[in-house]
């Protein structure tokens, strides 16, 4: 969570990196479950979507990160492994619609990618507020910003009086969250030689820090008085901020795999040491 690599873990805990990699297989497929379960019944009235660009095994594949954040609470609800596509940008917002109160429609900004405005417009319809912020770069450096409304112009300035994070038209907040995502995972890392071998690792790495992020991880920009909230105590999904070992011995993720998945369930002799996956 801290952006260590599976070697690098394995020597600071003096163990075999392979030993680092099951344990996270189980973590992963252990958090992949809490998520689901819990991230439901959202009420989002501002959301901000954006790419991370990566690679998988080789520089000859580039894949890219989708990601979504809910503006009010930082929560970031879903997220989707593979292909700048039409499919997987829909794909990723039907996973946030499906997660959020029937009958609401936020208010939407992302970057220029041209399949936006139509998934968009499918997934939520006319009465959505949708608009794009789209950078022109010379050099590396943002040399002109063109904001513009795309879907309910008309309401445009209103949503910018009502929302108490926002004054303009922009996609900093996902752009925040890209980075924060870069610094906690080594595979994300730039010019890093610890690039995941497979999707299905990426996949895991991902479900894991967004349990982290969204339950456990304080986050710095909800600070009330003294005490710091995570995005999940914020959007109303917790009352506290959870431990790693409150993750992973959830009772109420036992029954649903008993109930719903029908999944053999982790004796308790097999739970993974909270405070070593902490490294």
């Amino acid at each position: 969570m801290e952006g260590l690599n599976k070697p690098a873990i394995g020597r600071a805990k003096r163990i075999a990196w392979n030993t680092v990699h099951r344990w996270l297989e189980r973590a992963a497929a252990w958090c992949r479950r809490f998520n689901r379960q819990k991230i439901r019944r959202l009420s989002i009235a501002e959301l901000q979507a954006d790419e991370i660009r990566t690679i998988v095994g080789s520089k000859e594949q580039p894949i890219w990160v989708f990601v979504v954040i809910d503006v009010w609470s930082r929560l970031w609800p879903a997220t989707v492994v593979g292909r700048r596509s039409y499919r997987n940008t829909l794909a990723l917002f039907r996973a946030v619609s499906s997660q959020m109160q029937f009958g609401l429609v936020p208010w939407i900004s992302t970057d220029g990618f041209k399949f936006y405005e139509r998934v968009i417009g499918r997934v939520f319809g006319p009465a959505c507020l949708y608009g794009q912020v789209i950078k022109t770069r010379r050099n590396d450096h943002v040399v002109k910003v063109e904001r513009r409304a795309v879907i309910g112009a008309g309401r445009l300035q209103q949503a910018l009086r009502d929302s108490e994070d926002s004054v303009k038209l922009n996609t900093s907040f996902v752009e925040r969250l890209n980075l924060t995502i870069r610094q906690g995972s080594s595979y994300l890392g730039r010019r890093t030689i610890c690039q995941a071998r497979r999707k299905e690792r990426l996949e895991d790495h991902l479900e894991l820090f967004r349990c982290y992020y969204n339950f456990i991880r304080p986050h710095s920009a909800l600070k009330f008085g003294r005490a710091f909230r995570t995005p999940a105590m914020q959007a109303g999904l917790s009352n506290r901020a959870l431990t790693l070992r409150a993750v992973f011995s959830s009772k109420m993720v036992f029954l649903a795999v008993n109930n719903v998945l029908f999944e053999t369930v982790w004796p308790v002799s097999l739970r993974i040491p909270a405070a070593r996956l902490a490294a």
